[in-house]
């Protein structure tokens, strides 16, 4: 139960990404955005644990690091420029449903009724949370949101099939540093040399990297070693909620009935889906019994 909650810090800090964007970061640059999320601190982690990977390792963090940060970081700050808050996050929804169906391909798990609906309960919730009735579509931003869902859902699958031999600190920083080198040479072929950056802009970075990203990344990996995949997929929900908070607290945005609604959905479904879960695994341990009771 505690290893749920401590996970549960990362997505309610990634809550906090489309403020602290829209707000603090310079417009119109999200692959610097990722890149300076991800390479510092994935840098600050390996100077830290001093761990090369070793044996497979090597290529198989490149994969992880490419997934979780490389390719899903840029496809995220896309997403938040192109798309009003709510779209990007209803969009982003559906996570859970693809991590879901993957595990059973991937891990083999079985797929259950509750997850399915409390999946699709998500993806109601968070419209009703953030969706707006005038909200504009872009083909490339919603594009991007999809990409981001399915890439960070193989990304949590895959960590959870590929356990490292290494502590949790040393997977994340060099997931990180895969990941921004990967973004190091695109982000200056497409976007150019950064802009000048204002105080504000490197507060807002400062923010993404250590907080948004080496700790949170570090919660987020520990989290995928000790709770079923999911489980956790289940967590990311959470950060539409605190986004919406946080638009009503700093930004003076109306709460409405139907926010509320929303809100109160989205827990629902979560809640819903760590049930099944651990109906789940009630289930297997009584077969296991009953095995053993036989032999």
């Amino acid at each position: 139960m505690l290893s749920k909650w401590v996970t549960a810090v990362a997505p309610v800090v990634w809550g906090t990404t489309y403020y602290v964007t829209t707000e603090f970061l310079p417009p119109d640059r999200p692959l610097l955005a990722g890149l300076l999320r991800a390479l510092p601190a994935g840098l600050l982690l390996v100077a830290v644990t001093r761990r090369l990977p070793s044996g497979d390792w090597w290529w198989k963090s490149l994969v992880l690091g490419a997934l979780n940060i490389g390719v899903f970081l840029p496809l995220l700050f896309l997403a938040a420029y192109r798309l009003p808050g709510g779209v990007a996050a209803t969009v982003g929804a559906v996570q859970p449903l693809i991590v879901a169906g993957l595990a059973v391909v991937v891990l083999g798990q079985r797929m259950t009724t509750r997850t399915a609906l409390a999946g699709i309960a998500g993806v109601f919730g968070v419209a009703l949370l953030v969706l707006r009735a005038n909200a504009a579509l872009d083909a490339v931003g919603v594009g991007a949101a999809l990409g981001g869902a399915l890439t960070m859902g193989a990304g949590v699958v895959l960590s959870k099939r590929w356990v490292a031999p290494a502590p949790v600190l040393a997977v994340t920083g060099w997931q990180l540093v895969w990941g921004g080198l990967l973004l190091l040479p695109v982000t200056f072929a497409v976007e150019g040399a950064p802009p000048a950056l204002t105080a504000a802009n490197l507060g807002g970075f400062a923010y993404l990297g250590l907080v948004g990203g080496a700790l949170t990344y570090a919660l987020w990996f520990r989290g995928i070693r000790l709770l079923p995949a999911t489980q956790i997929t289940f967590l990311t929900l959470l950060s539409p909620v605190v986004a919406t908070l946080v638009g009503w607290l700093l930004l003076d945005q109306r709460l409405t009935a139907l926010q509320v609604l929303g809100a109160v959905v989205v827990l629902g479904a979560l809640v819903a889906a760590q049930k099944s879960v651990e109906v789940t695994r009630e289930g297997k341990t009584d077969a296991d019994h009953r095995v053993r009771s036989v032999r």
